[in-house]
C-alpha cells in the first residue's frame, strides 16, 4: 500500500548534511535526476506540467510571455517537492523557491543536487501544517503536485495549503481521479504491467474526484479558475493538456486580492 503522510505541527527545518553523507545523497540525487531510472515517469510527465505552471502564472500575474526569468520577484512553495524536479526549473525561471517534503532523505537529496547545480533553493523537511505553525508568510504561488493522494486527511491538507497562498496568489493542485480508468492506468497498468512505478506507489482508495479537491479550496476562500486533464499519448510517449480529467488532472485556484 502507498505510504500515508501524517500531518505535523513541527516547524520545517533546513537540511544539514554531514560531509560523510555527501556521497550518499549525491548518489540518491543522481537516481532522482536520471531520466531513464525509476523516476522516469516523473521526467516524462514534467515538461507538460512545467509549461502549464509557467503559462498559468504568466496569465495570472500579467507577466510578459517569453522572458528568460518571468517569475522574478515571486515567492513559490512546492509542497511535497521530492527530489526537486519542479523546484529547480522554477528557480531557473526566476522564482524564489521553497521546497518542503516530509521525507528528510528527499530533502537532503534535493539540497545536494541543487548545490551541485549552483542553485539556491530553500529546502526544508516538514509539512504544510508546520509552515503554518511557524507563522510562515504566504506565497505568491503554491504548487501541490501529486501529493494530496498520499496524505492522511486530504480536505485538511488542501485547506491548510490554501492558507499559505497570499491574497492575489495562485495554487495548482495535480492529482489522480477516483475512476475505474485511473485504477486501470495508474495502478494496474503503470505499477503491475508496464512497471513504470514501484508496486504500492498508489492506493486507489485515496484518489480524489475533482470536486473533492475543489470543495475544500472553495471553503478556504479560494476561487476555482479551471480544471484540466493531463493525458498520456502512447504513440508519441508524451503527455498533453486535454479536457479529459478521468485519470490525471490539475486544478487551478486563486485567492482573491485583498
Amino acid at each position: 500500500m502507498a505510504r500515508t503522510i501524517d500531518a505535523s505541527a513541527a516547524a520545517p527545518v533546513a537540511p544539514s548534511i554531514d560531509p560523510a553523507e555527501v556521497a550518499k545523497f549525491s548518489a540518491m540525487a543522481a537516481d532522482w535526476w536520471n531520466p531513464h531510472g525509476k523516476f522516469r515517469p516523473l521526467h516524462r510527465f514534467n515538461p507538460v506540467r512545467l509549461k502549464f505552471i509557467r503559462t498559468t502564472a504568466e496569465a495570472h500575474f500579467g507577466l510578459e510571455p517569453g522572458l528568460r526569468t518571468p517569475l522574478d520577484g515571486l515567492r513559490l512553495l512546492d509542497i511535497g517537492c521530492g527530489g526537486g524536479l519542479v523546484c529547480e526549473p522554477m528557480t531557473r525561471l526566476g522564482a524564489s523557491v521553497t521546497g518542503v517534503d516530509a521525507s528528510e532523505a528527499n530533502i537532503k537529496t534535493a539540497f545536494t543536487h541543487a548545490s551541485e547545480q549552483g542553485l539556491g533553493i530553500d529546502y526544508r523537511t516538514g509539512t504544510a501544517e508546520g509552515l503554518l505553525a511557524a507563522g510562515e508568510a504566504p506565497f505568491d504561488i503554491v504548487l501541490n503536485l501529486e501529493v494530496v493522494e498520499h496524505v492522511a486527511d486530504p480536505a485538511r491538507f488542501l485547506t491548510d495549503t490554501a492558507r499559505l497562498v497570499k491574497p492575489g496568489g495562485l495554487m495548482i493542485v495535480a492529482t489522480l481521479n477516483k475512476t475505474a480508468k485511473a485504477l486501470a492506468a495508474a495502478v494496474i497498468g503503470a505499477e503491475y504491467i508496464l512497471r513504470w512505478l514501484p508496486r504500492g506507489t498508489h492506493d486507489w482508495s485515496k484518489f480524489l474526484d475533482p470536486e473533492d479537491v475543489r470543495a475544500p479550496l472553495r471553503a478556504a476562500g479560494m476561487d476555482i479558475a479551471e480544471t484540466v486533464g493531463v493525458v498520456f499519448q502512447p504513440v508519441s510517449g508524451q503527455w498533453k493538456i486535454a479536457p479529459d480529467t478521468s485519470v490525471n488532472y490539475m486544478v487551478v485556484a486563486r485567492r482573491p486580492a485583498a
